[in-house]
């Protein structure tokens, strides 16, 4: 589905990006998929649009980071024209390099407010192809009501998550709730299962699947532990649903007052605290728990977005322009206020309205800026073939079709099969 919006007739003052002169074109932006992305992208797309003379259509991508790769890559094939500025994955850059713009030409060196890792994750053989948009880790989210209510606190291994959810999911219902769940995570067999199931293994201290050297470390009793523990949490904590869960069913669970615990990203935060919400105000945010064993840590995966340039856009000069307005300190202010969006901007940190509208934001800033990184930089063109032997790895651990120790041996031999000679 897409959203059309109003062209403005030219002649409107070039409030921003700098395209004094040119004609109006009509540019097409991805977005994202949930209902925050709609409100707090395209408004703003279509700010810029009515400022520049220009019509702005939105995108709405997949909902699935896999599926929506995979779109890109057809697009991509067919030398597509149809997008203009691109949403990109932060494991993306290195992937889709050959099909996007450098950007270097019309930031001006605005990059350089930006955080240097994000800024050098979008560089690739020095090109920037990407301008860093928000930047994302998984989070903790709990009903800090009811778990005040049990007598608990915010727990600070995955053991005492397990032990709260159980005593909260067997309170509720024992009070009439008999659909209410102790944890809900993405479990569905794609990126996003990558993304939990990292966090799982780096917090038992079982590494990050490929080191930054290239060397695949999956084969390791942490990891294993690690994979297991998780296997545990379904038909106890979590329902066997869990297992089709992507980031928008764990949400809709959870919002709708039915789990005690979820893992998410940060934009759960403003939706779950929305006035139509049944939990506005019930909402407590922690840094994911430690695992336990030899070099159990707390852990979070890195993620976030960039707004990239297709190469095959008829309208390169103004998509440029557009993309470099959404990523200014101005949009991404507003967006972190009314979206929960984090910014890439170390500087907005210390925004007192931010601050305000996130707690949280400023609270974990540690748990922001030490994330997890993916090995997509180690594996380069390879990485989603790896991503998916992981996920599917981890998938077979939670249907309890195998074990966590058979699981990353296997695993081990089937990254060894996609490296080959080297990555």
């Amino acid at each position: 589905m897409s959203f059309n919006f109003k062209h403005i007739a030219a002649g409107v003052a070039l409030a921003f990006g700098g395209i004094a002169g040119a004609q109006a074109a009509t540019i097409t932006i991805s977005c994202g998929s949930n209902a925050a992305d709609v409100e707090f992208c395209g408004k703003y797309a279509e700010d810029w649009g009515k400022a520049n003379g220009h019509t702005v259509k939105m995108y709405s991508s997949p909902a699935s980071t896999t599926d929506n790769l995979a779109l890109l890559r057809q697009q991509f094939a067919a030398k597509s024209s149809d997008l203009d500025v691109i949403m990109i994955d932060v494991v993306w850059p290195g992937v889709i390099k050959d099909h996007l713009v450098d950007l270097k030409k019309y930031s001006k060196g605005a990059e350089a407010k930006h955080f240097p890792a994000i800024v050098a994750n979008n560089t690739v053989d020095g090109k920037l192809l990407g301008m860093p948009w928000f930047t994302d880790a998984g989070l903790l989210f709990y009903r800090k009501d009811l778990v005040e209510k049990y007598g608990l606190k915010a727990p600070g291994t995955w053991e005492e998550m397990a032990t709260a959810a159980k005593k909260i999911q067997d309170g509720e219902r024992a009070a009439g709730k008999a659909d209410f769940q102790g944890f809900v995570f993405q479990a569905k067999a794609y990126e996003g299962l990558t993304c939990d199931a990292l966090e799982w293994v780096a917090s038992f201290g079982g590494g990050e699947i490929v080191d930054k050297a290239g060397n695949i470390t999956i084969n390791n009793p942490g990891a294993a532990k690690a994979l297991d523990t998780a296997a545990s949490w379904i038909g106890t904590i979590a329902p066997a649903g869990v297992l089709n869960y992507g980031e928008e069913d764990s949400r809709g669970v959870w919002q709708n007052g039915n789990a005690a615990f979820m893992r998410n990203w940060p934009y759960a935060w403003s939706l779950g605290q929305a006035a139509d919400s049944p939990i506005k105000g019930k909402i407590g945010v922690a840094a994911l728990p430690a695992g336990s064993g030899a070099g159990a840590k707390k852990a979070a995966t890195l993620g976030g977005w960039q707004l990239a340039v297709s190469k095959y856009s008829k309208n390169v000069d103004a998509a440029a322009a557009l993309a470099m307005y959404m990523t200014s300190p101005e949009i991404q202010k507003k967006r972190a206020v009314g979206g929960s969006y984090n910014p890439t901007i170390p500087d907005l940190y210390k925004d007192a309205d931010i601050a305000k509208a996130n707690p949280f934001m400023v609270e974990l800033l540690d748990v922001f800026t030490n994330a997890v990184a993916r090995p997509a930089t180690a594996t380069g063109l390879k990485y989603p073939e790896v991503s998916n032997a992981f996920w599917d790895a981890t998938h077979e651990v939670l249907e309890k079709k195998t074990t966590g120790a058979a699981a990353v041996k296997k695993l081990e031999g089937k990254l060894k099969q996609i490296k080959r000679t080297k990555w």
